[in-house]
């Protein structure tokens, strides 16, 4: 399986269901905080492409966007593929 990376805070509903659909697919991810490392922030929103809610994810260092994206992948039919190795 591939790297998947979050950005996450821990009030964020949207952060939440994004993980809850990762872990339900088996899906081991790292988790960034930042919340609680808001240095991190400046780094996701790099990373995002001026991306600065979140969640922001990352698969493979691809970043797929937010909960939004990564369910529309999922209804689409595509996020195993991504996932896959």
């Amino acid at each position: 399986m591939k790297t998947v990376e979050i950005y996450t805070t821990p009030i964020c509903g949207f952060c939440h269901a994004a993980k809850r659909l990762l872990t339900q697919k088996g899906v081991t991810f790292s988790e960034v905080d930042v919340m609680t490392d808001p240095d991190r922030r400046a780094e996701m929103t790099d990373r995002a492409n001026g991306g600065r809610t979140v969640p922001q994810i990352f698969i493979d260092g691809a970043h797929v966007g937010g909960c939004d994206e990564l369910y529309d992948l999922e209804r689409a039919g595509n996020l195993d593929a991504m996932l896959a190795a």
